[in-house]
């Protein structure tokens, strides 16, 4: 199990994040960020370096959207109009959930070049907000299950802590059921 380390000598968040972090009143939230010394991509290996539940890791995946009436015009970002989901560790996201919401013809998960071309970030570093472009955010109602919830900081590498209502408000989302059911 790997331990995370509060890194006090700089930038332990990613440069473009620690500046939305600035930007939007939060650079107390700098000084919260915990890097790790291997990569935690998965939501597994962040909340076993952490130490926490599983259901604590904020998830932030990009997927994209066709036909909706509730996005704007199609950006040529492999066709889709990328949409941001936030989503507790331990859940899945129901894609036809997700569909629903958006009134969409057809939901995808994004590829890696639309991730990083919509978000600025790598898979496995992408944060709840700070992103270079704006998308539609849907949080699904777990995250509220927590008083902390834990999300990625711009990298591999590096997470923060932050109350879930908080996150989400920051982010823009909108409080929706999108996760998997189990049966």
């Amino acid at each position: 199990m790997t331990t995370a380390a509060t890194d006090n000598e700089g930038s332990a968040a990613h440069p473009r994040f620690a500046e939305a972090l600035r930007e939007m009143g939060l650079a107390e939230v700098i000084g919260q960020v915990r890097r790790f010394p291997d990569a935690a991509r998965t939501a597994p290996e962040a909340a076993a370096a952490i130490g926490c539940e599983l259901s604590q890791i904020c998830k932030s995946l990009i997927f994209a959207a066709w036909g909706s009436p509730l996005l704007e015009g199609s950006r040529d970002l492999g066709g889709g109009v990328p949409v941001l989901v936030l989503m507790d560790g331990a859940s899945r996201v129901d894609l036809e959930r997700v569909r629903q919401e958006l009134g969409a013809r057809k939901v995808t998960r994004a590829k890696a070049d639309v991730v990083r071309e919509t978000t600025g970030y790598a898979i496995g570093g992408v944060p709840p907000f700070g992103h270079r472009t704006t998308t539609r955010v849907l949080a699904d109602r777990s995250l509220l299950d927590h008083d902390l919830v834990w999300a990625a900081a711009g990298t591999p590498y590096t997470v923060f802590p932050m109350e879930p209502k908080t996150l989400i408000a920051h982010a823009g989302g909108i409080l929706t059921d999108v996760r998997e059911r189990s049966e």
